[in-house]
């Protein structure tokens, strides 16, 4: 590939960056074999900043100069790559239902407790059953919008990365020499 072809292919990628090494990818204090090997967070930070404007399917070229491009050690670092954004996927996908099932667990106890209050006012004569009422409104209202804010607010901002991570659980890797 000359390099003209080579840089069309790069503006066309959905996320296109230039290695010196393989080592960029990553981290420099891990030294196992690239199967096993941590990724490196600034290479992680380049790829989520990347991501940010794309959508899911994302290509992702990774260009090395010519002569110190191995097959053997691409393939190995391909694989590497997709069981890194498909095991941290389901991590966060799993940290999202877990906050979402917390969610409506808060708007089962508010609504239980808003009836509980509601019945004991309704029908109680008893002046401490009528204080426990009094107690047991605010307490239902707050569990209540709490569980909602759980699953419509916590669930999307609590969970660092899970867009990027989402984007990334199919990634196609592609490495091109330059």
């Amino acid at each position: 590939m000359k390099e003209g072809e080579v840089i069309k292919d790069i503006k066309q990628a959905n996320i296109s960056l230039i290695l010196n090494s393989y080592e960029d990818i990553f981290s420099s204090f891990d030294p196992r074999d690239y199967s096993e090997k941590a990724l490196s967070d600034d290479f992680l930070i380049e790829c989520n900043h990347a991501a940010l404007e794309k959508d899911e399917g994302i290509e992702l070229i990774l260009s090395m100069p010519k002569m110190k491009r191995n097959f053997n050690d691409e393939l190995k670092i391909k694989k590497r790559l997709k069981e890194h954004f498909k095991k941290h996927f389901a991590q966060k996908q799993k940290e999202r239902k877990s906050i979402k099932k917390d969610g409506i667990v808060w708007i089962i106890i508010g609504t239980i407790l808003l009836f509980t209050e509601t019945f004991i006012r309704t029908y109680s004569p008893n002046f401490i059953l009528n204080m426990i009422s009094l107690i047991m409104e605010p307490a239902s209202w707050f569990s209540f919008w709490e569980g909602l804010a759980k699953i419509f607010i916590h669930a999307k901002n609590d969970i660092p990365d899970y867009d990027f991570y989402k984007k990334m659980a199919n990634v196609i890797v592609t490495f091109v020499g330059y």
